[in-house]
């Protein structure tokens, strides 16, 4: 192909640049035609045909996409709480297919036609992919090529051209951030590679009132927080409930104490005079656990949210965070989460076992040198929902005792 330029600009008062390609094969004239759009991350693709020759020709249009099995640049994260780095299709049967590039280099993708659809490459906050039209009917498939790569592809129906006749074979391809607002003007469906796992049905609504609340502060930071303290207001009964378990255990912990040195060398008798002892007190020994249990999902999916929110690339929150998506770099709030872990671990009743109690004590240093290398944003998010539990438990502690010194009183 040759340009008709060698430079290109989009001027200050247009919006669409185009740029054509021109070539001449088997008689066939080409124009493969490039039009970009200010403020967007799609490009249109296009290919003119002009067939001079005195027999029809065949056409069809092969979008590829191709990339290396190096290692995604952008996702850090430690501990398997990485993004997917692989390829990924849709079509109608299926909304959103991912293909390990494992699979790929086994072969083990099988080509499928379907009306409509794309194909896409995924990493860390960024996408690349094709969206042919969404009316006809495409083959999709994924190799290798002669440099190892992996191949994510389709191919458009074939397109006869007849004798001193003329067509015209487009597609879309985008190449930029996961930002769904742009990936659904492009293609349906296209706004699920922002990959949220098996809780995209609760991240989504989060990200959706993360973003209503960054409309109204303008910072990103301010509004990881003030997400966190409205989710942690929504969870307020059953955090309550627990809390409230866990307050009477630590009040009650003298006693427990009093019966593990009694009964200690005798573990059955031991478990049978507590079991009487939660009968006699009316405690629920799993009633501080099941409430945080059920709101496990929210936090985890409330974790990937911010992990894939590419909205965070860059963002600014205030004084030497400068980028809540890159590790804190001076630990200041890695510091701040082991130290409010460890103030929530004194709030808790102490473990009867000794060496559970250690794994405890411990396990505010384990927790803060593994965020030390998350990004901000998520280590912003820990600390303000540690602290928040931290203010309610105390609280309920307070009102625990208090309650406690009147009836003794009276």
């Amino acid at each position: 192909f040759t340009p008709e330029n060698i430079e290109y600009r989009l001027g200050n008062d247009e919006q669409e640049l185009t740029v054509n390609l021109t070539a001449e094969v088997n008689g066939v004239d080409v124009i493969k035609r490039l039009t970009f759009e200010r403020g967007s991350y799609a490009v249109n693709v296009s290919y003119y045909l002009a067939n001079n020759t005195d027999e029809p020709v065949s056409a069809r249009f092969i979008g590829q996409l191709a990339r290396d099995n190096s290692p995604d640049p952008s996702s850090g994260v430690a501990m398997g709480m990485s993004s997917y780095l692989g390829a990924a299709y849709s079509s109608p049967d299926n909304r959103y297919e991912k293909v390990d590039f494992d699979d790929i280099q086994r072969g083990r993708f099988e080509n499928r036609e379907a009306q409509g659809g794309w194909v896409a490459i995924i990493q860390h906050y960024f996408v690349s992919a094709w969206a042919p039209a969404q009316n006809q009917q495409n083959l999709y498939y994924a190799t290798t090529d002669s440099r190892n790569r992996n191949v994510a592809a389709f191919a458009g129906p074939v397109t006869s051209v007849a004798a001193e006749g003329e067509a015209t074979l487009g597609a879309t391809l985008y190449m930029g951030p996961k930002v769904q607002e742009y990936l659904e003007q492009v293609a349906p469906n296209l706004r699920l590679t922002v990959d949220y796992g098996w809780l995209w049905f609760i991240a989504n609504p989060l990200f959706w009132l993360l973003d209503k609340i960054h409309d109204v502060v303008g910072n990103w930071g301010w509004s990881i927080v003030l997400l966190t303290v409205l989710v942690k207001l929504a969870l307020f009964p059953l955090s309550a409930k627990a809390y409230k378990s866990m307050a009477r255990m630590r009040k009650l912990g003298p006693e427990m104490q009093r019966l593990k040195e009694l009964y200690g060398d005798d573990r059955q008798k031991m478990s049978q005079e507590m079991m009487k002892f939660y009968q006699k007190e009316k405690i629920n020994p799993l009633g501080g656990c099941l409430p945080i249990l059920v709101q496990m999902p929210v936090f985890i999916a409330l974790y990937w949210m911010l992990l894939e929110s590419v909205e965070l690339r860059h963002a600014p929150f205030m004084f030497w965070i400068q980028d809540l998506s890159s590790k804190d770099p001076f630990f200041v709030l890695p510091v701040m989460m082991a130290g409010a872990m460890f103030v929530q671990y004194k709030l808790n009743p102490t473990p009867p076992d000794p060496i559970q109690a250690k794994v405890f004590m411990i396990m505010p240093i384990f927790m803060s040198a593994t965020f030390a290398f998350f990004p901000a944003g998520l280590v912003l998010y820990w600390v303000t929902n540690t602290l928040l539990s931290i203010a309610q438990q105390w609280n309920i502690n307070r009102r625990i005792e208090a309650d406690a010194k009147k009836a003794h009183a009276g």
